[in-house]
């Protein structure tokens, strides 16, 4: 029972440590391979222990399994310690890598595609058309453009680009936060209804829990709405014309117009593939990422080769992976291996069982976890949702204690598409709890205390108007 405790304890204290990564100056990526790694190692060194509590669901089913007799078979009088570390270094870890490393290189592929756009000045064709000066206009047009861009982008990169579409257009600082902030609220509901638009959704899709079709579907409308809310509040009292800043006659394009019409076709393209190809052959979806990204890097090759080595080197994807965000795959890596090794030793099962009997209701459990995220990274709270519940099929529903509650959690079930939703909105909440907001944060300077004023309200309120929308689909329209 110790080390089950000091497992949870390790990872509030590793958690705590990734929060606080700006005052203690530590990247979070270091805080989270570290934390990845000790709550393992606790795992193991406390077996017997932890799964003699009866926690883990994982450890009844391999007693059930082939995998046990088979080790008994070739170990004859093998002892019940080494039957628990076999499970754990043979079983679980290899395991949960596999699920982990369809994510990281789902993710890898669809950073460095949208690396290789943006080096070619791809997004420039889309930003470059906006001529309005009008603050309204001008504040829809621009959180359109991010609500779809981020669709297909991830929400950090597209904020990256609707940013530095801003700096171009408006020069007062106050009037550019407005807009930054709502690039935030509309890169993260932008980012949810799609299933390669936000970490969040690619690990819903990948492990079984939406389809791609079932996802835009049914979150589609309440995102909007997120979005919409928000953006009809402001315009009711922002008025005038905005500035804009004075031409910066160095800002020029380096890339011919048919180079940056390509790439950005090939592009966008390349991540809409993936789903197709996901519904064409069953694979998974890293496996069309991957192709996408070859399909792109032989572009670079081809259109390239005659340039000088500097030009090459800056142009091609062997040097544009030098700019892609690693310390942010390592991140993912750390906090998702953590996770795993919670939900493996079944702390993640008494969180659902604690649940199941003092919250049976998802829109109490996927609305907290969505307020949750506005202060807790998204991915691992996403993670243990996950963890807490299987996917059932409607054969377990059937035999089921609640069949009325548990068909929540089958494929493309309420749970898991308010899940996708809340997840990935909630963090608009705070200008911290998202990548999107961090990121608009250190690159505009926008202060904590201003957003919490001026937008957390509009955010909280856009987000308790998709979540309504949400049920009243599911009720009118879709009878789940």
């Amino acid at each position: 029972m110790t080390a089950f405790i000091l497992m949870f304890i390790v990872f509030v204290l590793g958690y705590i440590a990734i929060a606080m990564e700006g005052p203690i100056r530590i990247d979070k990526a270091a805080s989270a391979l570290i934390l990845g790694v000790v709550i393992w190692a606790i795992y193991i060194y406390g077996l017997p222990g932890i799964l003699n509590l009866g926690y883990s669901p994982a450890w009844e089913h391999f007693l059930k399994s082939s995998a046990l007799a088979d080790l008994k078979h070739k170990y004859v009088n093998v002892s019940l310690l080494a039957q628990m570390k076999y499970f754990i270094t043979q079983h679980e870890v290899v395991s949960h890598l596999g699920n982990l490393a369809q994510i990281l290189f789902f993710l890898l592929g669809a950073m460095t595609i949208v690396e290789t756009v943006d080096q070619h000045e791809g997004f420039r064709i889309i930003t470059d058309r906006i001529k309005t000066t009008n603050k309204v206009k001008l504040l829809w047009t621009v959180a359109t453009i991010t609500f779809f861009l981020s669709g297909v982008l991830d929400n950090m990169t597209t904020t990256i680009v609707m940013i530095a579409l801003l700096r171009k257009l408006v020069d007062d600082k106050k009037t550019r936060w407005f807009f930054a902030s709502m690039i935030i609220i509309a890169a993260n509901a932008g980012g949810a209804f799609t299933p390669i638009g936000d970490v969040t959704t690619i690990m819903l899709w990948i492990g079984g829990q939406v389809t791609a079709l079932d996802i835009i579907e049914m979150v589609f409308l309440p995102s909007i709405i997120s979005l919409v809310i928000p953006l009809a509040i402001i315009s009711i009292y922002m008025k005038g014309h905005v500035k804009k800043p004075d031409v910066n006659t160095s800002d020029s394009y380096s890339t011919h117009p048919k180079t940056r019409l390509l790439f950005l076709i090939l592009g966008i393209g390349g991540l809409i593939f993936v789903p197709v190809f996901k519904e064409l052959t069953d694979l998974p979806p890293y496996m069309g990422m991957l192709f996408s990204l070859g399909i792109i890097w032989v572009a670079t090759e081809i259109i390239h080769k005659k340039d000088e080595e500097e030009d090459r080197r800056k142009f091609t994807v062997v040097g544009i992976l030098k700019r892609v965000d690693i310390p942010t795959i390592l991140f993912y890596l750390g906090i998702l291996s953590a996770v795993a090794a919670l939900e493996s030793a079944g702390h993640l099962q008494v969180l659902a069982l604690y649940f199941d009997k003092h919250m049976r209701n998802i829109y109490l459990m996927d609305g907290a976890v969505g307020l949750l995220s506005s202060i807790v990274d998204n991915v691992p709270l996403t993670a243990a949702a996950m963890g807490m519940y299987p996917v059932m099929t409607h054969a377990m529903v059937a035999v089921s204690s609640d069949p009325a509650f548990m068909q929540h959690f089958v494929q493309n079930g309420a749970f898991w598409e308010l899940l996708a939703y809340a997840a990935g909105t909630g963090g608009s909440i705070l200008i911290i709890g998202s990548a999107a907001g961090v990121v608009a944060m250190a690159l505009e300077k926008i202060d904590f205390i201003w957003y919490m004023k001026k937008i957390s309200w509009l955010a909280l309120v856009g987000y308790f108007g998709g979540i309504l929308v949400y049920w009243l689909q599911e009720l009118l329209l879709f009878h789940k």
